[in-house]
């Protein structure tokens, strides 16, 4: 687990916090890391959530993220619609169903806009996110740009968890007013959960 050093400001917090859940996840090898990233989509097959989801907004990964290739191929994701994030501005993104591909700005995999149809944020029943580290309280630090933050509160109707490998769980995330906790955190080991009510 990465605990936090005492008497850090709240951005240094956070920057060491995100610094060292890259390190953590970056340490697993190749293999390690297909083997976890299965794990955890295996997981979110089998959760509630993912099962009463019609439309599902996932990610492409990039540099050492948790994969979700097996989800989108799973047995349980038939019939399901696939999404993916396109960065449309330095602050901004949007949702595509791809018919294909490019990568985008940002060295993302994602659906090439002209050839793939947008879809309004309103219509996704199920966003996961992915993260650079978060705690048990469901809070998540993601590369800094703020997409998400921005995003997620136009997906109204929305359940939103998050995809992480155990060893990017912290200790604690400083709670900022700007960001937006999760439903959920999935790994390959466990599922944490905000506790409602």
């Amino acid at each position: 687990m990465i605990a936090l050093p005492e008497g850090l400001r709240e951005d240094e917090a956070v920057a060491y916090l995100r610094r060292a859940g890259i390190a953590e996840r970056n340490s697993l090898s190749p293999e390690l890391r297909r083997a976890k990233s299965a794990a955890a989509c295996e997981r979110i097959a089998n959760s509630l959530a993912f099962a009463g989801a019609e439309t599902v907004m996932v990610y492409s990964s990039v540099r050492g993220e948790l994969s979700l290739d097996a989800l989108v191929t799973h047995p349980a994701a038939e019939g399901k619609r696939f999404v993916y994030p396109v960065c449309v501005s330095r602050t901004e993104m949007t949702a595509y169903a791809p018919d294909a591909w490019q990568i985008g700005v940002l060295g993302i995999r994602e659906p090439m806009p002209a050839r793939s149809r947008r879809i309004d944020p309103e219509r996704i029943d199920l966003v996961i996110c992915p993260c650079t580290v978060f705690d048990a309280l469901c809070s998540r630090i993601g590369m800094g740009a703020g997409y998400y933050d921005r995003f997620l509160p136009l997906c109204t109707r929305a359940g939103v968890i998050a995809a992480a490998f155990e060893v990017q769980k912290a200790e604690r995330i400083p709670a900022r007013p700007w960001d937006c906790p999760v439903d959920a955190v999935f790994t390959e080991r466990y599922v944490y959960m905000i506790k409602k009510g």
